[in-house]
């Protein structure tokens, strides 16, 4: 299996899994792909359905993502998945439970790792193949990430104590949760640095991408990305798609649809390839809050990426994005990877005209039956409302994120296909928001007692690429 980047040529070298893991972006401003997406028969749907219920999530996470590493032993990876899902590590020994809602939803449940986010089904795996690989290669790699809520936390605690690994992590100033900036600034070690950036979300991933794209200096400083543009961490998501389609299902071949609270577009992207592999996935309804960017473009194919003044803060703050740095692979495949109509689309008319359109294309009008996507969006009152109705009508308390996910689900579901939302984060990391919508604290994990009271350490930056450098070299140089 080799990969390209959505803005190369065709001829260009193709580097494998290993030269791509620790990579981040290509060197063309594009992300990474496989050349192909592998596609399972029913041989191989059947012998997932055995390993998941006899072996367990890790050895189903070593099959398919074995489909997409070619230079890792087998064994290895086996061992890698074995430590990353574990109940040692995960609260639930399935790490992804499925449970009914009700009214044909069900919730398939992602927060049971060590931060109580999604996120950590990624990145407990990602910090052991970072680990691995770099001990293979007798390497160091300094992490460059951007979170707008908990891929910050998720990615810290999974690279906390790893040899050769340091984390710099960027967060937009007040615009997270209490809870989500005790459980990153709380964390006291040279290697975890915390950066709280004058800015929203988007002006800490623009950063990243900015400083990682100056070549000379990611080479020099070994930088590496954790974010969602990395291609690991979005393969390892393709795991929970299979297996939430397999406990809700009975037959190989019984369709199901997800639906999916994104702002990024990494996590649905992940369905995106799990559908593309075979998966028997009948729509992927995106969902999204206020902050509508993606939502606009599925339902009238204009992408109008947003400035900071723009980008609402809302209840559902890790989805405050306003320009979804996955969406380059979607549309990549969209117009069947061809990677000069990207480089125009991504390179050229997004930096200078801030959208482009694709309402009038073929490739547009065939968005759905092709590939499944619909969306909606939702407002506070709409996830206040849905926390309660799911809270009283189920005894389920769900978090702002998820609740966005719950009210578009609604809007889609069809008769004898599961809908599955996938839960994004405990209530715990949303407080306030839930005591506003039910009137109760949700249940606090006796782990996170008291995270808020504990010291901070925390870096303020500006929203400045060259004091972003400056920062990077005193800690790795210092």
């Amino acid at each position: 299996m080799r990969y390209l980047s959505t803005r190369g040529e065709r001829d260009q070298d193709r580097p494998g899994f290993g030269d791509i893991l620790l990579a981040g972006l290509a060197a063309d401003g594009g992300l990474f792909l496989p050349e192909r997406y592998p596609r399972v028969d029913e041989a191989t749907v059947a012998h997932w359905r055995r390993t998941l219920t006899e072996d367990g999530y890790a050895a189903l996470a070593a099959e398919v993502i074995g489909l997409f590493v070619d230079d890792i032993p087998a064994a290895d990876l086996r061992t890698l998945c074995e430590h990353a899902y574990s109940d040692q590590v995960f609260s639930d020994s399935e790490i992804v439970p499925v449970s009914a809602l009700g009214n044909g939803i069900w919730l398939s449940h992602l927060s049971e790792g060590p931060t109580a986010a999604f996120k950590d089904l990624a990145m407990q795996l990602l910090g052991q193949l970072f680990e691995y690989q770099l001990a293979r290669t007798g390497t160091e790699l300094n992490i460059l990430g951007a979170t707008s809520g908990d891929t910050g936390s998720a990615a810290e605690y999974a690279m906390l104590g790893r040899a050769g690994i340091r984390v710099f992590m960027l967060t937009p100033a007040g615009r997270m949760t209490p809870f989500q900036q005790a459980q990153m600034f709380s964390i006291d070690d040279p290697a975890i640095i915390n950066i709280a950036v004058d800015g929203v979300f988007d002006d800490c991933q623009d950063l990243v991408k900015e400083v990682a794209g100056d070549a000379a200096f990611k080479e020099q400083y070994r930088l590496g990305a954790v974010n969602s543009i990395n291609w690991a961490r979005l393969v390892a998501q393709v795991v929970y798609y299979v297996a939430s389609w397999l406990r809700v299902t009975t037959a190989d071949d019984q369709q199901v649809s997800f639906t999916v609270p994104t702002g990024n577009f990494g996590n649905i992207c992940a369905g995106h390839i799990a559908r593309e592999l075979g998966v028997p996935i009948a729509q992927l309804v995106l969902a999204t809050n206020e902050n509508n960017v993606l939502d606009e473009f599925f339902r009238t194919g204009i992408y109008r990426v947003r400035g900071a003044a723009e980008t609402h803060a809302t209840s559902s703050p890790s989805m405050d994005i306003s320009k979804a740095s996955n969406f380059e692979r979607f549309i990549f495949d969209l117009l069947g990877r061809d990677s000069a109509r990207v480089r125009h689309l991504f390179g050229e008319l997004l930096p200078n005209q801030g959208f482009f359109d694709l309402s009038d294309t073929p490739e547009f009008a065939g968005i759905t039956e092709r590939f499944g996507f619909v969306s909606g969006s939702s407002t506070h009152a709409d996830r206040v409302a849905t926390i309660a109705a799911t809270w009283h009508q189920h005894r389920v308390l769900i978090d702002p994120h998820t609740a966005d996910g719950v009210k578009v689900a609604a809007e889609f579901v069809q008769p004898d296909v599961p809908m599955i939302v996938t839960e994004t984060a405990l209530p715990v990391k949303f407080a306030e928001t839930i005591v506003e919508a039910i009137g109760i604290e949700p249940e606090r994990p006796a782990r996170f007692a008291g995270i808020e009271g504990l010291p901070r350490h925390v870096i303020d930056l500006p929203n400045d690429a060259e004091a972003l450098k400056a920062l990077i070299r005193s800690r790795v140089d210092g």
